[in-house]
């Protein structure tokens, strides 16, 4: 059995999932009575890119990623929410599903990759 500073190492050691990205909101979001300070991404699946072109969310373009987000975002937000959303948060959450959205060789050339 492994004591507490152990495990914390193994987990501090154990590489990042590349295909899922926690941001921090600059503005966060009110739900009611909650507040949303930050947001899991995961790498989309091709089913939950249908009706989006890949150009415009590798473009940023704002309707396909209000389509998106809600389809990979944890806490789930709303097309209303997204919306809503602060144009720098909203440009954070779009790099990083432009992020998912390249080949492993193209991040490591661009050295996005550890």
């Amino acid at each position: 059995m492994e004591n507490k500073d152990e495990a914390a190492t193994k987990a501090a050691a154990a590489p990042a999932n590349p295909n899922q990205a926690t941001v921090t909101l600059d503005t966060p979001i009110e739900r009611g009575t909650t507040t949303i300070t930050d947001v899991t991404l995961r790498k989309p699946m091709s089913g939950e890119l249908r009706g989006v072109a890949l150009t415009d969310l590798l473009n940023l373009e704002v309707n396909a990623l209000r389509k998106v987000l809600p389809r990979i975002t944890t806490p789930m937000l709303t097309d209303v929410e997204v919306g809503r959303m602060d144009p720098a948060d909203l440009v954070e959450l779009g790099t990083t599903v432009a992020g998912f959205l390249l080949r492993k060789s193209v991040k490591a050339e661009a050295f996005l990759v550890a």
